[in-house]
């Protein structure tokens, strides 16, 4: 009988070197990289929280203490805004101690999302549980998370997000074959799981992305699983091998997702998100209308 919810607790790697955005991330995480204003990784946390699970698990590493101290109390900084009765600030300062109960757990060697997640086995427990990777920002108004978590508690197993990319992009990402097409819910249920595979071999384009909701057995699994693609860990083969053995399902995602792990997607999510704000947008539309056109 397939282990089924409630689901309370969210995992999060965050222990990843973030080469690509070096020299900013040689002292600072890049979880921390602001999107606008806003660190990627608390947008993580108010996503897995506004889908019920207020009990967080950060999978760090040794150069990570600026994600603890994040989203722990500033006081002296608290009592400087109060001080200038600048209560917006404050209060946005606030928001993340307030979000949930965030604990942390370091990885040690970075062996691959596999490991990552197995390093979390002890404060997870028995129980389905969720896992969020922070280069993948799923908007707030596409509540992806909380279908997510729905198909497990009805359907038990383990169960991914999938998105659409075009073919020749499919080698980039795990990949999934689905027996039929998808439901007007976008739920379908996964036959063959393969990770970053050639172009021509793709069961499909339809592409793993940074969102799961897994079943406790994924432990006993992962704990035998050999090292993969990249000589580490891989998460895409411990779900392939569960397949027959409890539910897979995926749920085709056609909402908006924004990628902060390459530094052109990076810029891009800054700037489609500062666009939408009232506060910014009108300036920076109004900037940008005159500046492209100077550009040739």
């Amino acid at each position: 009988m397939p282990i089924r919810g409630p689901i309370r607790k969210a995992v999060i790697p965050a222990a990843g070197l973030g080469t690509r955005f070096l020299p900013a991330t040689k002292a600072v995480p890049k979880e921390m990289l602001p999107v606008v204003d806003t660190p990627a990784i608390q947008l993580v946390v108010e996503e897995a929280v506004a889908a019920g699970l207020t009990d967080v698990l950060m999978v760090s590493g040794r150069t990570k203490r600026a994600l603890e101290d994040h989203f722990d109390r500033v006081i002296e900084l608290e009592l400087a805004l109060e001080a200038k009765g600048d209560t917006e600030r404050l209060r946005k300062v606030q928001e993340s101690t307030h979000l949930g109960d965030v604990h942390y757990v370091r990885q040690g060697d970075p062996k691959g999302l596999g490991h990552a997640v197995l390093v979390a086995a002890e404060h997870v427990g028995n129980e389905p549980f969720a896992v969020l990777l922070g280069d993948d920002l799923i908007d707030h108004r596409d509540p992806l998370l909380k279908q997510m978590v729905q198909v497990q508690e009805e359907r038990g197993g383990n169960v991914i997000a999938l998105m659409e990319v075009p073919h020749e992009q499919i080698s980039m990402y795990g990949c999934a074959a689905i027996k039929g097409p998808p439901g007007d819910d976008g739920v379908v249920e996964i036959t063959e799981l393969v990770e970053k595979p050639p172009v021509d071999e793709a069961p499909s384009d339809l592409a793993i992305i940074g969102r799961y909701v897994l079943s406790p057995t994924i432990f006993e699994v992962l704990r035998t699983t050999p090292p993969g693609r990249g000589g580490e860990i891989q998460l895409t083969d411990a779900m392939a091998a569960m397949i027959g053995r409890e539910p897979l399902h995926g749920v085709v995602f056609r909402g908006r997702r924004y990628d902060t792990g390459d530094r052109l997607d990076y810029l891009k999510t800054v700037v489609k998100l500062a666009s939408e704000r009232d506060d910014l947008g009108p300036q920076l539309l109004a900037w940008l209308r005159e500046w492209l056109p100077q550009q040739g």
